[in-house]
């Protein structure tokens, strides 16, 4: 699907539908959707965004999930059964991430918050940190399990696979996926290549 620049924009502050199913261990947290996504309704619908190559080459997932479209019905129903499931700590579009402000991501915790006390997953994987540092006020938060729990649920930090983060390479996102996906209990599958 195209959409000039124009049509993009027109979906600023539109929303996505959490992907989370009663029974989840894993919950991947972005930071907002992109245009793009809002677009499509899906998450990490931008072809450039390395999501779903990381889950994948880190043995979370079977195979490559492309949501440029959507999502398939039979992928969502793949995520369920690997308990795996995806939010966002802001769920209003905007073309960057730092486009959103110190409130926004403090009551974008909240949200969060209430959404992870009722599914309950064993892990919540917090898709960078510099948002994470903002929406809970810990400045010196780095990557990997944080001390800060909600509910039963542990916190990890683990990078965002933005194109604009770029300093993570596709194999260094898969090793911080895969680890975070041990942790909540995952059974992952044998690293690719």
């Amino acid at each position: 699907m195209r959409f000039s620049r124009e049509e993009l924009e027109s979906y600023r502050g539109g929303t996505v539908p959490d992907v989370l199913s009663d029974g989840v261990d894993l919950v991947f947290a972005g930071v907002n959707p992109g245009l793009r996504s809002a677009a499509i309704g899906a998450s990490f619908a931008n072809k450039g965004n390395r999501f779903f190559r990381a889950l994948h080459l880190s043995g979370i997932t079977d195979r490559v999930i492309d949501t440029s479209h959507g999502f398939d019905t039979e992928d969502l129903a793949y995520l369920a059964h690997r308990r795996v499931g995806f939010t966002t700590l802001v769920n209003f579009a905007t073309a960057k991430a730092s486009e959103l402000t110190v409130d926004q991501l403090v009551e974008g915790r909240r949200s969060l918050e209430r959404t992870i006390l009722h599914y309950q997953p064993s892990v919540v994987a917090m898709l960078g940190v510099t948002a994470y540092r903002t929406a809970f006020a810990d400045p010196s938060a780095t990557t990997g399990r944080q001390a800060t729990r909600i509910g039963r649920s542990q916190i990890w930090v683990v990078p965002n696979p933005s194109g604009l983060n770029a300093h993570y390479s596709l194999g260094q996102l898969a090793v911080a996926y895969r680890e975070a996906a041990i942790a909540a209990g995952i059974r992952v599958l044998p690293e690719r290549q």
